[in-house]
């Protein structure tokens, strides 16, 4: 009798590489752009436009679609969250500079966003201290900057909020640029090259002890 043949399987493994240099760099570009307006270097808000579509938005959000299929919860979800902020933000600049017509925007809305996405990104501090201090210093100042936007857009106290919202928005993207580079120099010698700083130890990941 013949001996029956049991069909063999082939497994396909893909490796992905870590985008996160590539999401970084992406926030620290617009950030880097936007700060340049609030700190009085450039004018204008259409030239910011296609810096927070394609590298706030569209860089960070194909990093994070990458970070999800390699089950890195941190990135994926801080990626994705900060990347339609950036969508979001273009939009509404977008419709303020009249793109879509005479209709103007209620500027409380843009500091409500502002206000929303603040208490999100207190969350994602607190997962940022556990990660690397780069990390945890930029989401510090980007919890600043929220802030300081929200208040000063109300017309709260904007001789203190509006500078403050420009020194955090430029040191974010300060600390991104160096956060980006040290994660590709790393990630390509396969070696701590640059430090992120290990991380706090406030919070024990994992069951309760």
């Amino acid at each position: 009798m013949t001996a029956l043949h049991q069909p063999t399987t082939t497994e396909t493994k893909i490796m992905l590489s870590d985008p996160t240099a590539l999401g970084v760099f992406g926030l620290s570009m617009v950030t880097f752009v936007a700060s340049s307006v609030k700190m009085g270097w450039t004018s204008g808000t259409s030239g910011l436009i296609p810096w927070a579509i394609f590298l706030g938005s569209i860089a960070q959000i194909w990093a994070a679609s990458i970070d999800f299929k390699k089950n890195n919860y941190f990135g994926a979800i801080v990626l994705a969250a900060y990347g339609l902020f950036w969508l979001a933000v273009a939009v509404f600049w977008m419709i303020s500079l009249g793109w879509f017509g005479p209709v103007k925007p209620d500027v409380k809305q843009f500091a409500i966003a502002c206000f929303g996405y603040m208490i999100f990104s207190l969350f994602i501090m607190v997962a940022a201290f556990e990660a690397n201090k780069v990390f945890a210093a930029i989401l510090v100042l980007i919890n600043v900057l929220l802030l300081s936007l929200g208040l000063a857009t109300l017309g709260v106290s904007p001789e203190l909020f509006n500078p403050l919202a420009a020194w955090s928005e430029l040191l974010i993207s300060l600390l991104g640029f160096y956060g980006a580079g040290a994660i590709f120099l790393n990630n390509f010698f396969g070696r701590v090259l640059l430090p992120l700083g290990a991380p706090m130890g406030f919070i024990q990941k994992g069951p309760k002890p």
